[in-house]
């Protein structure tokens, strides 16, 4: 998850009435408009701006948009869906709230509005994004407007330098010791850049790829918690020892965007990460334009190891505009405005990382050929319901699929930051993630049970 997306929804915020203070307006809702709660990130801004020239002007319905940050967008968001007041119809949510806020009969599944639209082309879109979309009835919750996985990323001609080359599915022990040869090839240049920052979207979104990989779960099936775990401990420990011994300068504080400004600095010579930090590798003005290798999430125990990410709409359950906002959510997550923001905006900024059709645009592979195959290749190979090798009581790859899981993954994550700091041991900051993980899987347990 990008930098942006470190923020949890808290149960408690889910009860709060209150909307003093929030930016933006609303329409009156007639019949030809609807209303979006959109987060402000620029593709989303894209969308706002060509929305009245094109959506607009095709339909006759008149978009309001609530546009705010990530952090406000996601507390508004989680308010006005839990008390059902059919304000907004539209939302902006990710794979991680869907499923939870479509098991709450908060949003209106999609299949029928699907059915009745087949220009939608639903078979494009990406597997595994349609599955972390899905609720537990099957049916679809979501459409992704655009989407990431994860990915590693490398100079090639430092490794060049260092006699090395990148295996093609490389193991997180031969990035590890290529880490270690190249630490320092470059003055300066540090072999890695890995999060180190608190958040359960920060340290942890690569992390949990390699507690997966490494064996290790947060949670069996039957909600035993294995945070302390011996796979837990051995995946928590090689990633802050390798971060440690061979990182960035400043790793407990290091999140997306301290390690995309190393990367292009050219002070670290690799970085495991999200695919959608290719854009800027690749830019015009980079620096290192041309001399990235893009290497599969490395593994040990499984065969992929990447993660999955998408920022995505839901239709409120309660709107009375259903089907105007279907006719939103079909032109902003289909291939006819893909090709708009190629044409008019340019197309690497076109949201893509959600279909396959966008992997066959000779126009968008112009500019995104040097990642574009390994963008869509991490994606495909993401599994969000079985993603290690063990059974998971909830979906997800770098989360576990349950509201609980922002406040748990935040409070651990401060710990492991610590252990990357010198600060404490990992075996004693895993020691109180298992207490606080045990405390989640207690109430699980108990719901089960019926007591």
């Amino acid at each position: 998850m990008r930098r942006t997306r470190a923020v949890g929804m808290v149960l408690a915020v889910l009860a709060t009435s209150s909307c003093a203070g929030w930016g933006g307006s609303v329409g009156g809702g007639g019949p030809d408009s609807i209303n979006v709660l959109m987060v402000n990130n620029p593709q989303m801004v894209d969308l706002q701006r060509l929305t009245a020239d094109n959506f607009t002007r095709e339909t006759g319905i008149t978009v309001n948009f609530t546009v705010l940050p990530e952090n406000d967008v996601r507390d508004k968001i989680s308010q006005e869906f839990s008390s059902q007041a059919g304000q907004y119809d539209v939302a902006t949510l990710s794979n991680f709230e869907i499923p939870i806020y479509a098991r709450s009969g908060w949003i209106a599944p999609m299949d029928e509005f699907i059915a009745a639209d087949p220009g939608f082309d639903q078979e494009d879109i990406l597997a595994p994004m349609v599955t972390s979309l899905s609720g537990d009835d099957g049916q679809v919750y979501g459409q992704p407007f655009y989407g990431e996985s994860s990915f590693l990323m490398y100079r090639r001609d430092v490794l060049e330098q260092a006699g090395l080359a990148m295996p093609a599915n490389p193991t997180w022990q031969e990035v590890a010791d290529i880490a270690a040869r190249v630490d320092g090839v470059q003055p300066g240049m540090a072999g890695i850049c890995l999060r180190g920052q608190p958040g359960w979207g920060q340290v942890f979104a690569p992390l949990t790829t390699v507690v997966n990989t490494f064996g290790g779960t947060w949670f069996t099936e039957d909600w035993q918690a294995q945070v302390d775990s011996p796979e837990f401990t051995e995946a928590v420990q090689f990633y802050v020892d390798l971060v440690r011994e061979h990182g960035e300068t400043g790793a407990p504080q290091a999140g997306f965007t301290e390690c995309l400004n190393n990367l292009i600095q050219g002070n670290v010579a690799m970085w495991y990460d999200a695919t959608s930090a290719a854009g800027s590798l690749e830019a015009a003005d980079s620096p290192v334009r041309g001399m990235i290798g893009y290497a599969p999430a490395p593994v040990v125990e499984t065969d992929s190891a990447g993660w999955l990410y998408a920022w995505s709409w839901g239709i409120q359950a309660a709107s009375e505009r259903k089907d105007a906002a279907w006719q939103f959510v079909s032109w902003a997550s289909g291939k006819e405005y893909e090709q708009l923001v190629g044409e008019q905006v340019g197309w690497s900024s076109v949201p893509a990382g959600k279909r396959a059709s966008t992997y066959e645009n000779p126009q968008y592979l112009a500019e995104a050929g040097a990642f574009a195959e390994q963008t869509r290749a991490a994606i495909e190979s993401a599994d969000p319901r079985n993603p290690g090798v063990q059974a998971r009581p909830a979906i997800g790859i770098q989360f576990v699929g349950i509201p609980e899981f922002p406040d748990l993954g935040t409070q651990v994550s401060q710990q492991i930051s610590s252990a990357i700091a010198g600060q404490v041991s990992v075996a004693d900051a895993l020691d109180r993630g298992q207490q606080l993980a045990d405390d989640v899987a207690e109430r699980y347990r108990s719901r089960e049970s019926g007591s």
